[in-house]
């Protein structure tokens, strides 16, 4: 596969199969660098399946990839070192203070240590956090978490970020905050891939991919996708779209 001009994700075919079931079946598309990328589905669409081939977690049945320069296949290390990740269940260690995650996960993308130092007080400066240094996470409020999970996840300047549901039993308020980050994030070239079931959120993207039993039924951006399925918003598309699943 050969990479276009500013396209930092290229996806070719790819499909997943567990035994006789094909959880992701023949995808194809493109992400451009600095792009909002929403990777909608409903549960079980299989829009997981398909992030966890893209950041290396999982091999592919068939199909390729090219992730931030590197071929799904073969160069799965680079791609985690090239990549942030955030998962709505597992981001942040709870057990550990809040510089502790920092410096721990700085670490594991290969930051040194004076420049994990100098970008922890801007981090926590940045976010206010100043006084929560030595607080263990499982001590802060949910949106406090998922921020500095957000935070830590793109510490490294990563060339893309992978949400995943990111901002699940957080309240709007917090979700508009989070957005806002996201948007920093894409204006300092970050490309950021999100899974979401906020239908809202969907709207923030520059464009959305929607998934159905597997297969991608649905590529464009929020406002073509609202006049090609003459929808006043983006959740009316979604259960447009939805009700014509077959599998469970």
């Amino acid at each position: 596969m050969k990479m276009e001009n500013n396209v930092i994700i290229d996806v070719e075919g790819l499909t997943k199969k567990f035994g006789h079931f094909t959880a992701v079946d023949n995808i194809s598309f493109q992400v451009k660098e600095g792009e909002i990328f929403g990777f909608l589905g409903a549960n079980g669409a299989g829009k997981t399946t398909a992030m966890q081939m893209l950041i290396g977690l999982s091999k592919q049945t068939s199909g390729e990839a090219i992730v931030a320069g590197y071929n799904i296949r073969t160069q799965s290390e680079q791609i985690k070192k090239n990549i942030g990740y955030m998962s709505q269940r597992f981001s942040l260690y709870e057990d550990l203070k809040v510089w502790e995650n920092i410096r721990l996960f700085a670490g594991i993308y290969g930051m040194k240590d004076k420049e994990i130092a100098e970008k922890t007080d801007q981090l926590l400066s940045r976010l206010d956090f100043e006084s929560e240094r030595n607080t263990l996470v499982k001590s802060l409020p949910l949106g406090w978490k998922q921020k500095l999970a957000f935070s830590v996840a793109i510490f490294h300047s990563p060339k893309i970020v992978f949400l995943d549901e990111p901002t699940g039993g957080v309240d709007p308020a917090t979700r508009r905050q989070f957005w806002e980050m996201i948007y920093q994030a894409a204006e300092d070239n970050i490309t950021v891939f999100a899974t979401t079931h906020y239908m809202d959120e969907a709207e923030y993207c520059d464009r959305v991919s929607i998934m159905v039993d597997g297969r991608i039924d649905a590529l464009d951006t929020p406002t073509n996708l609202k006049a090609s399925f003459e929808a006043n918003d983006m959740d009316e598309v979604f259960r447009k779209l939805a009700r014509k699943a077959t599998r469970d």
